[in-house]
């Protein structure tokens, strides 16, 4: 895949899996743009400039729909267009629906599912402008299928899924792919965290006996940018936990 003269705007990219799209992407010849809520570390900002591409890394929380949009603009500012947009910020707070609190339900929704879109919303106008671009929503097999615990992960993840087929669908006419990728259990800081018997039965439900890398996903990335045949799908990424 030849990035060459692409920009691409990754969010919640300071780790994880925004982390190694952009280090894909990088490699791929593409300007990255890195995102965080807060700051992106110096040293990810520095490991992707060695690739050789122009690269900045914007701090916004994309549940602030202002900062959101001003963020969007200083990438046309200063690059003059957006061709990928990766929309990966998201946060978790687990709990029961019987003891989930209606803060900690919204809060889940702000970041995954309305800071997607407040994102998106001036990118994709951009990129119609342009009539091309390319955006991946970073969904999840829990958004299909739902989990315990998870109702307001779930519900925003589903969300995401519905926002790509829409946009999708009001893109095609000018050229612009909206697709989203569903991860099942990857690596990153959040499975980090779960105890051995957790992960141990969770392996017992995944037919390829192993937990996701962050870059298996960043594959799945680079081919739906590559693929300019493909708009308005999800693409499942998890080892056949859903078969």
């Amino acid at each position: 895949m030849n990035l060459s003269g692409k920009v691409a705007l990754i969010t919640g990219s300071s780790r994880g899996i925004g982390a190694a799209i952009a280090r894909h992407f990088a490699q791929a010849g593409a300007t990255v743009v890195l995102n965080a809520s807060r700051e992106v570390p110096s040293t990810l900002l520095g490991e992707i400039r060695q690739y050789g591409n122009p690269a900045m890394a914007i701090a916004a929380p994309v549940d602030d729909a202002q900062a959101a949009a001003y963020m969007v603009k200083q990438v046309l500012d200063e690059y003059g267009r957006i061709d990928i947009l990766i929309n990966n910020a998201g946060i978790t707070k687990d709990a029961l629906a019987t003891r989930m609190t209606p803060e900690d339900f919204a809060d889940v929704i702000a970041v995954n599912l309305q800071g997607s879109f407040n994102v998106a919303q001036p990118a994709f106008k951009a990129m119609q402008k342009a009539r091309s671009g390319v955006i991946i929503n970073m969904s999840s097999v829990v958004g299909i299928g739902g989990n315990i615990g998870q109702a307001n992960y779930a519900a925003s993840k589903a969300g995401l899924i519905g926002l790509t087929k829409t946009l999708a669908k009001e893109g095609a006419r000018r050229q612009v792919r909206v697709n989203a990728i569903a991860p099942g259990m990857i690596e990153t800081a959040m499975t980090a965290k779960l105890s051995e018997s957790v992960r141990s039965n969770l392996l017992t439900t995944i037919p390829l006996r192993r937990f996701g890398r962050a870059e298996d996903i960043a594959c799945a990335a680079a081919f739906l940018v590559a693929n300019d045949y493909i708009t308005g799908q999800v693409l499942t990424v998890d080892g056949g936990l859903g078969i």
